[in-house]
């Protein structure tokens, strides 16, 4: 069984015939016409090696992607931002492809039926190479994930039911096509029958728009695009009456944020999704009854769970770890493994899963006596200070509560006596020293920055995903006489 079979099973439904499958500021499909685009794109795919997409979200998009499942090749879809020699570099991996460039997108819609039957349905082979996305790389080289249809399928699967959406609703997309929420959202919504609503750029306040003009009543953001939307909406409530579900995930979400989301958002439920490239999207879900009892809660520990990534989904096994391999118990923070299904770990021959099928995602979290999640950022984040882990995201929370300050990013550099010192990079304004004295009056000393830095802005993905190499390299070379300099 291929992905295909998602489009095929839409267009075959015959309450969904006429409605909208997937719109743009362009135009409309519905589910039969994608399946007879992508029918006509499978001719054109028919022997190539690869599809390559390098364009922004477009209707040509779902067109490409089905397309490929049913000329029984690999999707590829490019970060359209990067530079002519890094796009140069990653086109040259896949020779024999088809490169979709943005001149070439429209040509893909303007495909019409020809006299001659039809290619065969989706193949059959739920093993074989169905998409392959680059990730963010931000703390090593982008590697080559390799996602095979069966991963795909059992997603979506164990997460959807088909036709399950009501008529009218609605997905806004606004996340990159190269992301693998960009394709999950396309999968997932259009099995469930919900209209996807794609905008080829983000901006708070056309996001706002959008959604009170299409209806919408689902939409799935990064932490930086859900920043900028509460943002835009200010001081009141915003104004979006359909929206009732609205996901957050693929990178850590401050909890100061997700607080001021809840309140200008009051009768929008709220899910945190954790997953990564490799795992074809969430693994653990934070729902929206978790996020209204954490927020009512009294009881400390239940409150605590708004800044967890909620509980496994169905048909995931999660595992915390010690560095050595061992099983840790509940409560105790190591590195964190999952297996399941819908989990590849996959880059071109090379398997990441252990020989009992487990995936080390390289983060490092806890799990509490209810299985809910903690994570507290990528292993290679931990800060070593006398010998004493400290998690980056403890602090940069409190930093955010500090008047003045909008975002934080926290890490550790070289220093001769203590291992690391702890620099706090700020964006925003305030003074140093009181800075430093906020955070020691909320955290113990051994937590307190010993350096403040403040910049314009922090350096991140498209998708919002701190780029901490970047501030690493750049801080490394400061001694600790230095920390007068800094503080600036």
């Amino acid at each position: 069984m291929n992905i295909a079979v998602i489009l095929e099973m839409a267009a075959s439904a015959a309450e969904r015939a006429e409605r909208t499958a997937a719109c743009d500021e362009r135009g409309r499909l519905t589910a039969p016409r994608l399946l007879c685009l992508a029918r006509q794109a499978a001719r054109r795919f028919h022997g190539r090696s690869a599809v390559l997409y390098l364009g922004t979200n477009h209707l040509a998009y779902p067109v490409a992607l089905f397309g490929a499942a049913l000329a029984g090749v690999p999707f590829v879809p490019l970060n359209y931002r990067l530079s002519a020699g890094q796009l140069t570099d990653l086109t040259a991996r896949h020779p024999e492809s088809e490169v979709l460039r943005p001149d070439d997108l429209d040509a893909l819609l303007a495909l019409e039926e020809e006299n001659e039957p039809p290619p065969r349905t989706a193949p059959g082979d739920r093993d074989e190479p169905a998409v392959i996305l680059y990730t963010s790389g931000t703390t090593a080289a982008p590697k080559a994930a390799l996602l095979r249809h069966r991963h795909l399928l059992s997603y979506v699967f164990n997460t959807q039911e088909f036709g399950s959406a009501d008529p009218s609703d609605a997905a806004l997309v606004a996340v990159p096509p190269y992301h693998v929420a960009g394709l999950m959202n396309l999968l997932s919504n259009l099995y469930s029958g919900r209209r996807i609503v794609y905008r080829s750029a983000f901006d708070a306040g056309d996001w706002l728009r959008a959604v009170r003009a299409e209806g919408v009543t689902h939409a799935m953001v990064v932490p930086t695009m859900l920043a900028r939307i509460t943002a835009e909406v200010g001081e009141g409530t915003a104004d979006t009456p359909t929206l009732r579900s609205l996901a957050y995930g693929g990178a850590r979400t401050p909890r100061p944020v997700i607080e001021r989301a809840l309140r200008q958002f009051p009768d929008t439920g709220f899910v945190n999704a954790y997953g990564l490239t490799e795992t074809s999207s969430s693994l653990a879900v934070l729902g929206p009854d978790d996020h209204r009892t954490a927020m009512s809660a009294d009881d400390v520990t239940a409150r605590a769970r708004l800044g967890s990534v909620g509980r496994a989904l169905p048909g995931v096994e999660i595992e915390i770890r010690h560095e050595d391999g061992t099983p840790l118990p509940t409560g105790e923070t190591g590195l964190v493994h999952v297996r399941g299904e819908q989990i590849s770990g996959e880059y071109g021959t090379r398997s990441a899963l252990d020989p009992d099928g487990w995936f080390p995602t390289h983060d490092r979290g806890c799990l509490d006596v209810e299985g809910y999640l903690f994570i507290e950022g990528r292993a290679d984040d931990t800060i070593i200070r006398a010998g004493e882990n400290i998690a980056p995201a403890e602090i940069e929370d409190v930093l955010l509560l500090y008047p003045g300050v909008r975002e934080a990013a926290v890490l550790g550099v070289p220093d001769p006596e203590w291992g690391q010192r702890i620099v706090a990079v700020l964006v925003g304004a305030g003074d140093p020293e009181d800075i430093r004295d906020f955070a020691r009056r909320h955290l113990r000393s051994s937590k307190t920055p010993d350096t403040v830095v403040f910049r314009p802005e922090l350096p991140r993905t498209a998708t919002g995903k701190l780029l901490r190499r970047t501030l690493q390299t750049e801080l490394t070379p400061l001694a600790p006489t230095d920390t007068e300099a800094t503080r600036a």
